[in-house]
């Protein structure tokens, strides 16, 4: 595969009705932090831009970033996440209830990371397999106790898997199904894959949330996909396969768990389709003036954290941030926020410290060293975690320190 490709077809429906709705870029791979050495060599910009299918109203990502640049050096690790260890204990909690999962299911977890999600359910008795690409993190997994299969997802590999070690009872795929590119191969995958009263579950942020609370920076270029379910519906329809129960959970600002099954199960099309659908068809997501007027604000939220950025650096303040994740580097570099305003950025994850943010070149500490320094002010680009990261860093607020939260407006906390 190439570097880089724009794609022509929608990912969903295949139809050639594209349009631009919101251009952020050109900006360097979110996730793509430096060392001191790889500052001078210099990074490479690659167009950020997110279009609107006018056939089936999905949003998606014009331009495709090889996988192997994108993933080849992945440094994001879940478990550093208490939030996120959390959620997923809760999230196999319920859904070993929710499907009466009985005991000794088969769940197989794609873009399993570290095996956040598997490490539940094989505490409940699961029989669990991670599949994930970065090496480096399957490893970390397997050390662990969780069985990792290091490569991407494929119909090649599906069949493997069922020779192996049989077909499965639950497939998920948590905050990863919005970073595939050729989904028809990945659902050729699952079809092998689920037994014939399986269930893929697949776990987004919510294109509503996205909308209401101007979440723009949730657009980088391993999210290739903005999901509402109604395109996951025309989606799944062309693979004989139907989305049965839908449940709200508020990871990443609020996202959509979605539950899928082929036609030929037993198993009930559920009243919380049609409330979803309902919902989607309020927000009129499929207009596209929904989406033109969503890129005006999100222009009009960048030039009022800018105003206040530079009122308080006027007045003397000394300004970080807190928090590396993707997201925030969307945020820096669209708007523009470097050296100039922020002194550093504070991260939790001992695999980004010592490095520098991708674009803007802003050295990451650890929260030790923060104290050390003290500034006035952090800027939450982790703005998922705000209330966690407040309620861990009282210490800061007592010494006078404030918060500033960037999403959906401006605010210092």
């Amino acid at each position: 595969m190439k570097e880089v490709y724009k794609r022509e077809t929608c990912r969903v429906c295949t139809r050639k009705l594209l349009k631009k709705v919101l251009t952020l870029g050109p900006t360097p791979l979110a996730n793509e932090f430096l060392t001191a050495q790889e500052i001078d060599k210099g990074e490479k910009f690659y167009p950020l831009d997110v279009y609107y299918c006018s056939s089936c109203s999905f949003l998606q990502l014009g331009h495709v970033i090889s996988a192997e640049i994108l993933f080849g050096n992945y440094v994001y690790v879940s478990s550093t996440s208490k939030v996120f260890i959390k959620h997923f204990e809760d999230f196999a909690s319920h859904v070993s209830s929710q499907l009466s999962l009985g005991s000794n299911p088969f769940v197989i977890d794609l873009g399993s990371n570290d095996g956040i999600l598997l490490k539940p359910f094989q505490k409940i008795g699961a029989d669990v397999l991670g599949i994930e690409p970065a090496m480096h993190i399957a490893k970390i997994a397997q050390k662990e106790g969780i069985e990792t299969i290091a490569e991407y997802f494929s119909k090649k590999l599906a069949r493997t898997v069922v020779k192996k070690y049989g077909k499965a009872d639950v497939v998920a795929a948590t905050n990863v199904f919005a970073h595939i590119d050729d989904l028809d191969e990945v659902i050729g995958g699952l079809q092998i894959l689920l037994k014939e009263d399986g269930v893929f579950i697949m776990e987004a942020p919510y294109l509503i949330d996205f909308l209401k609370y101007r979440y723009f920076d949730l657009v980088y270029h391993e999210h290739l996909s903005y999901w509402s379910v109604d395109p996951l519906r025309t989606l799944f329809k062309r693979f004989n396969m139907s989305v049965f129960h839908v449940e709200k959970v508020p990871v990443h600002g609020g996202s959509i768990r979605v539950y899928v099954k082929k036609e030929s199960s037993k198993r009930k099309i559920e009243k919380s389709v049609g409330r979803f659908l309902e919902e989607e068809k309020k927000m009129k997501l499929k207009n596209i003036k929904t989406y033109q007027d969503f890129a005006l604000k999100i222009y009009e939220n960048k030039v009022r954290l800018l105003e206040l950025l530079a009122k308080l650096k006027a007045d003397g303040k000394r300004i970080a941030a807190y928090g590396a994740p993707a997201k925030g580097n969307t945020l820096l570099n669209f708007f523009s926020i470097g050296q100039e305003t922020l002194d550093f950025i504070v991260d939790d994850s001992p695999m980004k410290q010592g490095l520098f943010s991708p674009g803007k070149h802003l050295e990451v500490i650890s929260s030790v060293e923060m104290y050390k320094r003290k500034p006035d002010y952090l800027l939450i680009l982790a703005w998922n975690f705000s209330e966690s990261i407040m309620k861990m860093h009282a210490r800061f607020t007592d010494a006078g320190g404030k918060f500033i939260i960037p999403v959906p407006k401006p605010r210092i906390v």
